[in-house]
């Protein structure tokens, strides 16, 4: 399919009205050298991709965006009813195309394309079939974006941000997974709404796998400033553990209800996305919990991971780890899940992909 945007010239013999419609300044200085202008491409126009996308419109965050699929047909209805708000949006110019060449020149790469989990499947192959088509998309946004910041939505997200790492041989700041944002943002919520506080107001981090492996932070937990749990002690307020774990497991399972509901998550994921991109482009270099290169970290030794830990971003990506502090329990438990990451990454074979600049493969 044809990339496609808005055009200025109308009538049979094309003319072009952009240049008489307005009476041009004469003496006019030229556009400032520091002027930036900000692209994000999106890889995968499904619920999730189209999701993340209009979030991003409504926000005036960039000056372009473009959509690109395999499918041609759905790609042009999505852009088309994209473009068919302009008057409701901040003006962006929308492209979208089955051709790499439309993301040329992003600051920020989306990729949230996979594939469907067949019938009677297992999550091993599902993972592997995902691996190979990572390898045809991976390298095309690496060519056409160098300097691009790859952020990664497809799930296992832990697993296919390393795979991205490796096929777009980029640094690995400038590679990461959406990871546990929204798990975190989750979190947030049901504490907020057992307390009967906004969610704003709490403070509160899931780290390690975006899975059943996750590590919820309850010594970290603030409210208003003032730190949960201790303040529950020295209320002498009774709480269990198992009460924290139960909030934990609605927090994992919160993406299963919402599935078996609705067929699929996209709202939530899509706003999650947008506020790293809002982070990243605008360097706010606010914390996010996203999914980077582990190692090094929390003492999280052996193979290159990645998993979610709590990072300040920026405008060249990830800028560094918070030293946030754990409680033995915690990071036992984290290290424990970074384990369960690369004993995944090992049945995959997936340590031994390497960069290509034309393609991609798997080294034998």
């Amino acid at each position: 399919m044809e990339k496609s945007s808005s055009s200025s010239s109308l009538g049979p013999l094309g003319l072009d009205i952009a240049q008489s419609f307005f009476k041009p300044i004469q003496h006019a200085a030229p556009p400032s050298p520091t002027k930036r202008h900000a692209k994000i491409s999106v890889i995968g126009a499904g619920n999730v991709g189209m999701a993340i996308a209009q979030t991003i419109l409504t926000q005036g965050l960039i000056d372009e965006i473009a959509l690109v699929d395999v499918n041609p047909d759905k790609l042009r209805g999505e852009m088309l009813d994209l473009q068919h708000a302009a008057a409701f949006l901040p003006r962006t110019k929308i492209l979208a195309s089955v051709d790499y060449s439309v993301t040329a020149g992003s600051d920020l790469c989306i990729v949230t394309a996979g594939v469907r989990q067949g019938s009677g499947e297992s999550r091993l192959s599902l993972v592997q079939r995902n691996v190979k088509l990572f390898s045809r998309i991976v390298p095309q946004l690496a060519r056409y974006s160098p300097d691009t910041i790859l952020l990664i939505v497809t799930n296992p997200v832990d697993v296919l941000t390393y795979v991205a790492w490796k096929l777009s041989g980029f640094p690995s700041n400038r590679v990461i997974g959406s990871g546990t944002n929204l798990d975190s943002s989750r979190f947030r919520f049901l504490i907020a709404d057992h307390l009967d506080v906004s969610a704003q107001d709490v403070q509160a981090f899931i780290v390690g796998e975006h899975g059943d492996s996750s590590v919820a932070i309850w010594s970290s937990i603030s409210v208003g400033g003032v730190p949960m749990l201790s303040f529950l002690e020295n209320q002498q307020i009774v709480f269990t553990k198992e009460t924290l774990e139960n909030i934990h497991k609605e927090v994992i399972e919160s993406a299963y209800e919402v599935i078996s509901l609705k067929a699929y998550t996209s709202w939530a994921i899509g706003y999650s996305v947008a506020s790293l991109a809002r982070t990243i482009l605008r360097d706010q270099r606010r914390v996010h919990p996203v999914s980077i290169l582990a190692k090094g970290f929390y003492s999280i030794d052996g193979d290159d991971v990645f998993l979610s830990l709590p990072v300040q971003l920026g405008r060249s990506g990830v800028l560094g780890v918070a030293n946030v502090h754990l409680t033995d329990e915690e990071a036992h438990r984290l290290r424990d899940s970074a384990k369960i990451i690369a004993e995944v990454q090992s049945q995959l074979n997936v340590t031994n992909l390497v960069f290509s600049d034309n393609n991609s493969s798997i080294a034998s």
